[in-house]
């Protein structure tokens, strides 16, 4: 059973439509212990919610780990990782509309906003998956990739 996870980026330095258009990346610049410690647990086929940072400040896409996070290649500090990353599906949650839910007032996106690589339980993930069936998508629940929303 996959783990789910949130990875942020700012939109302006990589966004979710370059990873469309990429395939494939390599997800790094990680450097918080914390973050780290999260990353270092991203199986291959765990499931992750790409969250724009700054103006945007909303999920926009699903994408899965292609890798387990290995040390990142850009870097000579072993404990520096990365992770392969390629996307799923587009997907729109603010974090407003996310906010207005008390079923996140514990949630870490809400709880500790500067993390940049954040667990998931699988009872928000389905949270999350409402709100995007509101927001968009199909009734059926499933995604074009096969994976299932909530």
């Amino acid at each position: 059973m996959p783990q789910y996870w949130i990875l942020k980026t700012e939109p302006s330095q990589y966004s979710y439509a370059d990873l469309e258009k990429d395939k494939i990346t390599v997800w790094d610049g990680v450097s918080n212990n914390l973050a780290l410690k999260n990353l270092r647990a991203v199986q291959r086929g765990d499931l992750l919610l790409i969250y724009h940072t700054g103006k945007e400040k909303q999920l926009v896409g699903i994408a899965m780990a292609a890798s387990v996070a290995y040390p990142d290649p850009k870097k000579k500090d072993l404990r520096l990782l990365a992770v392969d990353v390629k996307p799923v599906e587009k997907l729109p949650v603010t974090l407003s509309e996310i906010k207005k839910s008390p079923a996140f007032a514990d949630f870490p996106l809400v709880k500790l906003p500067r993390l940049s690589v954040i667990p998931v339980g699988e009872q928000h993930w389905k949270l999350l998956m409402r709100l995007a069936l509101v927001s968009s998508r199909p009734k059926s629940g499933i995604l074009r990739n096969g994976i299932r929303l909530g």
